[in-house]
C-alpha cells in the first residue's frame, strides 16, 4: 500500500515512513458499481483514494439536472477538503464501475502532520498546485464555447496508442453533456461532426482520435 501511495500526487515527496504511517490507518473499501460514496452535504471525515475503478464527481440542482464536475481513475483522489476542515462535502461521488478505494480519516492525516511538520509543507504545496488547475479548468469551462470544452474533454482523456489517441472509456453523449455543461443535442451534432470529418470513431469500448482535433467547429 505504501508504494502505492506515493504514486498518488497529494502525497508525491512525502517520506517512506510517512506514507507507512498513512497507509496503516487507511483501510480499503470496495464498492459496487452504482454506489454513491458520499452525498453532497455529507460530513466530510477524510480523503478517498481510488485504487481501482473509476468514479464521477458531480453536482445536482433542485430540478434534477446533474454536472459532472470529472471522471477519476486509479491513483486519483477526492474529499481532501475533508482532511483539513469540518465542512460538509461539496458534492457527490458515485462509481462507474466496481471499485476499490482507500479511504485516509482525518485523524490520521492530522495525526502525521502533527508528529511532522515537513509533511505538512509538502502535502499544501500538492494542494496549491491542484487549486491551480482547478482554477485553470473553470476559466476554460467559463471562457470556451461548447466545442471548445469538448475538445479540451477528449484531449484530457486521450492516450496515446499506437498511431491515434484512445480513450478507454465509451463515454455516452450525456456523459460528455454532463461533462461539460452543454444539452445532449448539441453535444450530438459536435460528435457526429467530428465522427463524419474522420476526426473520431465511436468503437463499443472506447474512443478513438483518429488524428488532430479542428482549432474550431
Amino acid at each position: 500500500m505504501t508504494a502505492y501511495l506515493e504514486h498518488v500526487e497529494l502525497f508525491a515527496g512525502l517520506a517512506a515512513a510517512q506514507l507507512e504511517a498513512l497507509a496503516r490507518g487507511a483501510p480499503l473499501r470496495v464498492f459496487p458499481r452504482g454506489a454513491v460514496v458520499v452525498n453532497a452535504g455529507d460530513d466530510g471525515h477524510g480523503l478517498f483514494v481510488v485504487q481501482s475503478g473509476s468514479v464521477k464527481v458531480f453536482l445536482t440542482d433542485e430540478s434534477g439536472r446533474e454536472l459532472t464536475l470529472c471522471i477519476l481513475d486509479p491513483g486519483e483522489y477526492f474529499g481532501e477538503l475533508a482532511l483539513l476542515d469540518d465542512a460538509p462535502r461539496s458534492a457527490s461521488v458515485m462509481t462507474l464501475e466496481r471499485c476499490e478505494l482507500l479511504q485516509v480519516p482525518r485523524h490520521t492525516f492530522l495525526a502525521l502532520i502533527e508528529s511532522n511538520h515537513e509533511s505538512m509543507h509538502v502535502v499544501l504545496r500538492n494542494l496549491v498546485r491542484r487549486i491551480r488547475a482547478l482554477t485553470e479548468n473553470v476559466q476554460a469551462f467559463a471562457l470556451e464555447d461548447v466545442f471548445g470544452r469538448i475538445h479540451r474533454l477528449l484531449d484530457s482523456l486521450a492516450v496515446p496508442q499506437g498511431d491515434h489517441r484512445v480513450i478507454e472509456r465509451r463515454l455516452t453523449q450525456q456523459e460528455i453533456a454532463n461533462l461539460v455543461g452543454a444539452s445532449r443535442e448539441m453535444v450530438n451534432r459536435i460528435v457526429r461532426d467530428l465522427v463524419v470529418g474522420g476526426y473520431l470513431s465511436i468503437e463499443p469500448q472506447r474512443l478513438v482520435l483518429l488524428r488532430k482535433l479542428p482549432a474550431r467547429w
